[in-house]
């Protein structure tokens, strides 16, 4: 299902549930490969327990997608692709002692911008009175809420002692 022209406020809808789909498969790899970078292992548990409820937020999604009666696709999320690879350019150049510091800020940043990307489509969701779709939309924002306030707490556990 390509989108090319949107038109519509459900056009604008269905284009961002689809970005959402592609943001959170590339939030899933990036995850599993920030658990392999981090030093300890509190932090990698950190990084597989968000991989859990990654999965968790892409069938959330899948819901959303058949209560919209969507049919389920993705659009590129350049922005996660773009994350990610600074993310990847940041730990090659890391001495190790760096890297957990280096990992958590770079999720921090994915978290950021997920947050975001399920504010921007929470609003036109809600107009749209599909309040099913909401709650799930809903449910993944304030995971990732939640999400970025662990990471920002480890993180400056990290970096302030």
């Amino acid at each position: 299902m390509s989108q090319t022209h949107l038109e519509t406020p459900e056009d604008l809808v269905r284009f961002k549930l689809r970005t959402a789909m592609s943001m959170e498969e590339d939030s899933l790899a990036s995850l599993l490969e920030l658990a392999e970078a981090a030093q300890t292992a509190d932090i990698k548990k950190l990084f597989r327990h968000h991989a859990d409820e990654t999965r968790e937020q892409i069938e959330n999604l899948r819901k959303v997608f058949q209560l919209l009666e969507v049919p389920e696709s993705t659009a590129p999320s350049p922005s996660t692709k773009g994350i990610n690879k600074q993310a990847k350019s940041l730990i090659q150049r890391s001495a190790p002692e760096l890297r957990d510091q280096v990992t958590l800020a770079a999720a921090l940043g994915n978290e950021h911008y997920e947050m975001a990307a399920y504010e921007g489509l929470i609003l036109p969701v809600t107009a749209l009175g599909a309040t099913d779709a909401l709650k799930l939309l809903q449910d993944n924002c304030d995971q990732e809420i939640h999400t970025s306030e662990e990471l920002s707490d480890r993180l400056k556990e990290l970096v302030l002692g």
